[in-house]
């Protein structure tokens, strides 16, 4: 296995429109279209992705529907993060044995675990599995925070060997890859353009649900060319979309978004709501300015 590297698109998960199945059509053409347009990775069951409002059988089906979809192309990391050690074992295993590429796991989200629990947490998960494990420190949603000195003695487990850092501190890169070296490969969460210059090898977004290509496009100005200005200007021009579907309305933005550019991919689940009108318009404005509304229609 080469080393991931790039962006990642934390996926959607399309639904139908009453929210009571997975849209698999629709999940099928959006994984195609996201290779199509050069996405470096696929991350499903995510935040993004609305793992913690499925069922067992649903993460399945999105796990066995993209990872056959993408057939190869992309390497696929699923999200198998839950609360209970031997669940989130378990959800790994099985993610390994229906041909994931690795896992993504956020640490468990509501007993916040101090570093010994943590480190027996993802130890468990990293002995039972033999793909890379990434870990997500997403201090916002996960109620503890991966400190970089955390990070370093997770970075002894041999299959923890990438982060989502998820902070708006930039420095953490920084810190992480002096702690740990080549143990731990950084993939920012928020901030991609400013933490490819510190060091991190990819970008675990959202925006590149609505713009892959330019998601990517950003990545190798900045990692590969080590292009500052074509990298700063296509920051620029995506800006406004990261700042859209950023926040607490990641979700409903990312599907709105896309329902915009052709692809309709339901509505959040409650208790999330779907975009506000106001915000809509936002949106819509920036995909506008971007020429991207007519994405799926070409």
């Amino acid at each position: 296995m080469s080393t991931f590297r790039g962006t990642y698109t934390v996926l959607i998960t399309p639904f139908t429109p009453d929210g009571s199945a997975i849209d698999v059509p629709a999940l099928k053409k959006l994984v195609n279209w996201q290779i199509e347009q050069g996405i470096h990775g696929l991350i499903p069951l995510g935040s993004t992705g609305e793992f913690l409002s499925m069922s067992r059988e649903e993460r399945q089906l999105v796990t066995e529907t993209v990872v056959c979809t993408a057939n190869g192309r992309v390497p696929v990391l699923m999200g198998t993060g839950a609360e209970w050690t031997p669940e989130c074992v378990e959800l790994s295993k099985e993610a390994e044995s229906m041909g994931a590429d690795g896992v993504m796991i956020i640490p468990p989200f509501y007993s916040c675990p101090n570093e010994d629990e943590l480190f027996a947490h993802y130890r468990a998960v990293g002995e039972a599995i033999s793909i890379p494990i990434m870990i997500y420190n997403n201090p916002a949603t996960a109620n503890v925070d991966l400190l970089p000195k955390t990070v370093a003695r997770l970075s002894q487990i041999d299959t923890v060997s990438y982060i989502k850092e998820s902070t708006l501190e930039v420095t953490r890169v920084r810190d992480i890859i002096e702690l740990c070296g080549d143990r731990m490969n950084v993939f920012a969460g928020i901030l991609g353009y400013e933490s490819f210059w510190l060091g991190a090898c990819g970008w675990v977004a959202v925006a590149s649900n609505l713009l892959p290509s330019q998601c990517a496009q950003m990545f190798e100005a900045a990692a590969d060319r080590l292009d500052r200005d074509a990298a700063l200007a296509l920051y620029r021009q995506i800006l406004p979309v990261v700042r859209a579907v950023g926040g607490p309305h990641y979700v409903a933005a990312s599907k709105a978004g896309l329902s915009m550019m052709g692809l309709d991919v339901g509505i959040p689940r409650a208790p999330r709501l779907p975009l506000a009108d106001d915000l809509h318009h936002v949106l819509r404005h920036e995909l506008e300015k971007l020429n991207v509304l007519n994405s799926f229609q070409h």
